[in-house]
């Protein structure tokens, strides 16, 4: 049971009445949820979203502020009854009295997803329903929740399973191989095309496309692929031809496209297309309950269970990794044992290795030393190149692989660390 948010305003079109049970987006734009008739008020300005703990606003990057009992908020939890200021326009918001039913699914898995949280068996009850229609789903979730495997599940659940699943990962790629890569091209669209070859879009006729960290996708990429979203066609590089295709499409991306939208980074007609379907991945802090199945899950048949006390205390974890990092505690559970994995869990840091190891793994210390010979420029950029592979290498390292987290580590775009790994051949 959860009590929905009732609203009450009044805009340029009159005045208004909207209840909110989930999740929804205020703005100015027609096809935001709680539309909002005014110049002031940004296409995409904030977000209402109503969970066990309260009703949450967060501002998208809006440009004149969003605001609660008069305080400028980016973040928080509205009270009971209170006031809200969107542009210039006032929204009464109180929690409904009673309670409504919230529809859960009966068991704790859903293909392969695995979770007994209230939060989880929700999301479940959700797919169930988006599954068997043909409409475009965006999947939304922070780095670790397991993104492609919800998309995975809408796959095998609905009618196109029978047909193939071709994952597109859009910040894994070049912009200009990107775009061959979804639309395919002729013989000599380019260099190096000595044939012509169907794209990712083509190659899944009959079944689902699924592009994995959309909000990565180049704004030269991105009106190509409403494009194909609006009608059904696509022309391969090079071409002048249109072919029909037959495909659903998945996205995901674990940034916010709204507040992409309102920087000018992401077009908002492309959002609209992706998002009809909604769903959003809860992250591991906010569903303690799954630890303790999911280590179970993940412990490889014929190992040692963990210890209970472990199982607790991984259950107080926050996870920022998610699902991701709980999977790379359990390996090092296994390999190190329990405690040994929880403590490198709190501190971040990977195994220590033999001195020997050690001293092997850093020849980049030789590097610098030879370069000292050379001339200063080329020292200076011998130096900067050893650094840069040096700390990508063990940025890396430090995150399991997580290219997501060591981009945020960085303070960098993930596309930007996957150049880096490309050019040093990492």
């Amino acid at each position: 049971m959860r009590r929905k948010l009732e609203l009450r305003w009044t805009d340029a079109r009159g005045a208004h009445t909207a209840s909110v049970d989930g999740r929804a987006v205020i703005g100015s734009a027609p096809d935001a949820g709680i539309g909002v008739a005014d110049p002031a008020v940004s296409r995409l300005h904030a977000e209402l979203e109503v969970r066990e703990d309260g009703v949450w606003l967060r501002d998208l990057g809006s440009k004149n502020g969003t605001f609660i009992e008069g305080v400028q908020v980016v973040v928080a939890r509205i009270p009971e009854r209170a006031q809200l200021r969107v542009g210039s326009t006032l929204l009464a918001a109180e929690r409904a009295s009673a309670p409504s039913p919230v529809d859960l699914w009966p068991g704790d898995r859903f293909g392969p997803l695995l979770g007994r949280s209230a939060a989880m068996r929700e999301l479940f009850a959700r797919l169930a329903r988006v599954a068997p229609t043909d409409s475009t789903v965006l999947i939304q979730g922070e780095t670790g929740t397991g993104k492609e495997l919800v998309a995975r599940a809408v796959h095998e659940a609905s009618p196109r399973a029978s047909g193939p699943l071709v994952v597109v990962d859009c910040a894994a790629l070049p912009e200009g191989v990107l775009e061959a890569e979804l639309f395919g091209h002729a013989k000599g669209a380019f260099t190096g095309a000595v044939g012509a070859r169907a794209g990712a879009i083509e190659s899944a006729e009959g079944g689902t496309v699924f592009l994995d960290e959309v909000g990565e996708l180049p704004l030269s990429v991105q009106p190509k692929l409403l494009r194909v979203l609006e009608s059904r066609t696509v022309r391969r590089v090079g071409e002048t031809q249109h072919r029909a295709v037959n495909v659903r499409f998945l996205s995901a991306t674990h940034r916010d496209l709204r507040t992409m939208v309102n920087d000018g980074a992401f077009r908002e007609d492309l959002y609209f297309r992706l998002a009809v379907l909604p769903l959003t991945v809860p992250p591991l802090r906010e569903r303690s309950d799954d630890v303790p199945v999911l280590l179970e899950h993940f412990v490889p048949r014929g190992s040692a269970a963990l210890p209970p006390e472990a199982i607790a205390e991984a259950a107080r974890r926050p996870w920022l990794g998610n699902v991701r990092e709980l999977r790379n505690f359990v390996e090092r559970a296994v390999a190190f044992g329990a405690r040994e994995a929880l403590a490198m869990a709190a501190s971040g840091r990977a195994p220590a290795a033999p001195a020997a190891q050690t001293a092997a793994a850093a020849p980049w210390t030789g590097e610098l030393a030879a370069a000292l010979d050379r001339p200063l420029r080329d020292a200076r950029e011998a130096w900067l190149d050893a650094l840069e592979r040096e700390y990508v290498r063990r940025l890396l390292e430090r995150h399991s692989g997580n290219v997501s987290a060591a981009a945020a580590t960085a303070g960098v775009d993930r596309t930007y660390v996957y150049r880096l790994i490309r050019k040093h051949g990492l």
